[in-house]
C-alpha cells in the first residue's frame, strides 16, 4: 500500500475514484428538474407622469385632458406645445379650412417621446409632407430618419445622426429624404435622448390631416377606425426586416367578418411598402382591417372625402383598448368606431368631458363579437372622449366629419392607449446579457 501511494501515477488514480464516487452520489441525490417556466405575461404598471408635445400652429388652441376635466391653451407664438403632467393626460387640437391648399379638418394628437415612431401614407412625389423632430427636454439628442417606399429603403444616410439641441424643434421636408416615393413608410428611431415625432400631409389633388403613429412591426396588425360612406379607401402596408412578407387581409364591418375578395393575400418584398385598394372591399361599411403575416409588418390607411373639393384623413395599426384611450379634442360631427374581435362580444363605457360645466354621466356601449359598431357623440362644443373597456377585445378610432356643399370635411385618430398604464415586458434573469 506504501509503495502504491509513493507511486505518482497510484496517486492520480485515488483522485479519480474519490471524484467518481463523489459525482455518483450527487448524480444519485440530484433533485427532481424544475418544470420549465410558462412565458410570463406583460406587467401592468402605473404612469407617473407624461410629457405630451404637439406641433406648433399659430394661433391655434390646444385641449388638455386631465381625469375630471378639460382646459384649452393657446399656441400664441406657432412653437411646439409641451406640457407636462400626471398620468392619463392627453392633448390635442384640429384646425378647420374650408378653402386653398390647406383646405381640411386636420387633427393631432400631442406625442410622448418614443424610441422608434413609424409614420405610413403617401410619399412626396404625390403630397407634401413635413417631419416634425422636437426635443423638449433639457439634454440634446440623436435621431436616425429611414423612409421605406415601394421599391424598399430610399433615404440611405441623408437622415441618419440628426443632432436636436436641447428644446430644438426640426422640420424636415420628406422630398430632401425621399423625393421619388409616391408611398411611404417612415421610422423615427431615437439614439439617445427624447424626441417627440409628428408629420403633417397634404395632398397635391386636395385635402390635409396629420399621419397618426402606427403600432410597431409585429406579425398581427389591426388597423380600426375606416368610416363608411363614399370615397376611396387605401391600405398601406411595409415589411420593414429583410424577410419578404405574405399578409392576409380581413375586414370586419357593421355586418359581416370576411376576407376580401380578390384582395384576401398581399405580398410585401422585404424593406418596401405596398398599396391596396379595399374600397370596394369594405363595401362602404365602417369597418377595420385585421392582418396577420408571419413576417413582422406595419399598416396604415388614408381615407378620401367625397365632394368637388375632398379632404383626406389617416387611420393606422393600433393596440387594443385594454389600456383605455381618451382623445383630447373632438366637436360637433364626431363618432366612434368600435370593432370586437374573437368569439367573445366586447363592450366599454364611454364618457364625453365638456369644456365647460360638468361631465356628463357615462354610458355603456355593446360591440357584437366580430362587428364593427358607430356611436355618436352628440355633445356640442369642445369636448374630450374617454374609452374605458369592459369586456372583449376592442379597438377604435375617432372620426370628425362635417358636410359642406363644397365636399366632405373630415379629420381621423386611432384611439392610442390611454397614458394611465403602460405594459413592462417580462424579465428573465440569464448570464446572456454579459456575455460579448
Amino acid at each position: 500500500m506504501r509503495s502504491f501511494v509513493e507511486n505518482r501515477f497510484g496517486l492520480v488514480a485515488l483522485v479519480i475514484v474519490a471524484l467518481a464516487a463523489l459525482y455518483g452520489v450527487a448524480y444519485v441525490t440530484r433533485p427532481a428538474p424544475a418544470a420549465p417556466a410558462t412565458a410570463a405575461a406583460p406587467r401592468k404598471v402605473a404612469v407617473e407622469s407624461v410629457t405630451a408635445v404637439c406641433p406648433g400652429t399659430k394661433g391655434e388652441k390646444v385641449g388638455v385632458y386631465l381625469p375630471g376635466g378639460l382646459s384649452h391653451e393657446a399656441m400664441a407664438d406657432g412653437k411646439p406645445y409641451v406640457t407636462k403632467g400626471p398620468a392619463a393626460l392627453e392633448a390635442g387640437y384640429t384646425t378647420r379650412a374650408t378653402r386653398g391648399a390647406g383646405r381640411g379638418l386636420a387633427g393631432v394628437r400631442c406625442t410622448e417621446p418614443a424610441a422608434v415612431t413609424w409614420l405610413l401614407g403617401p410619399g412626396p412625389a404625390d403630397a407634401g409632407v413635413i417631419l416634425h423632430l422636437t426635443n423638449a427636454d433639457k439634454a440634446p439628442a440623436l435621431a436616425d430618419v429611414q423612409v421605406h417606399a415601394a421599391e424598399g429603403p430610399v433615404s440611405g444616410d441623408k437622415g441618419i445622426g440628426l443632432e436636436i439641441a436641447p428644446g430644438e424643434h426640426r422640420e424636415i421636408d420628406m422630398k430632401t429624404l425621399a423625393p421619388s416615393a409616391d408611398i411611404m413608410a417612415v421610422s423615427v428611431t431615437t439614439i439617445f435622448g427624447r424626441v417627440a415625432v409628428a408629420a403633417r400631409t397634404t395632398l397635391e389633388t386636395g385635402g390635409v390631416d396629420w399621419l397618426p403613429a402606427a403600432a410597431p412591426p409585429a406579425t398581427r396588425m389591426v388597423v380600426p377606425g375606416i368610416p363608411g360612406g363614399g370615397g376611396r379607401r387605401e391600405l398601406f402596408v411595409a415589411a420593414p426586416g429583410e424577410s419578404d412578407a405574405l399578409v392576409r387581409v380581413k375586414a370586419v364591418t357593421e355586418d359581416a367578418e370576411y376576407a376580401m375578395r380578390g384582395r384576401e393575400t398581399v405580398d410585401v418584398p422585404a424593406g418596401s411598402v405596398v398599396s391596396l385598394d379595399v374600397t370596394t372591399g369594405v363595401g362602404g361599411s365602417s369597418a377595420a382591417l385585421v392582418l396577420t403575416s408571419e413576417t413582422p409588418i406595419v399598416a396604415g390607411l388614408v381615407m378620401t372625402g367625397t365632394g368637388g373639393s375632398s379632404d383626406i384623413a389617416f387611420t393606422a395599426g393600433t393596440p387594443s383598448l385594454d389600456l383605455g384611450s381618451a382623445v383630447a379634442r373632438n366637436g360637433t360631427g364626431s363618432r366612434l368606431i368600435l370593432t370586437a374581435l374573437g368569439a367573445q362580444p366586447g363592450k366599454v363605457r364611454v364618457q364625453v368631458v365638456p369644456g365647460k360645466g360638468e361631465a356628463e354621466p357615462p354610458f355603456d356601449v355593446d360591440v357584437p363579437a366580430g362587428r364593427t359598431r358607430n356611436v355618436r357623440l352628440k355633445a356640442k362644443g369642445d369636448f374630450a372622449v374617454v374609452v374605458t373597456p369592459l369586456a372583449g377585445e376592442v379597438y377604435g378610432g375617432r372620426v370628425v366629419e362635417e358636410r359642406l356643399k363644397t365636399g366632405l370635411l373630415i379629420t381621423a385618430q386611432p384611439l392610442a392607449p390611454a397614458r394611465r398604464w403602460t405594459l413592462l415586458p417580462p424579465l428573465t434573469d440569464t448570464p446572456r446579457v454579459v456575455l460579448p
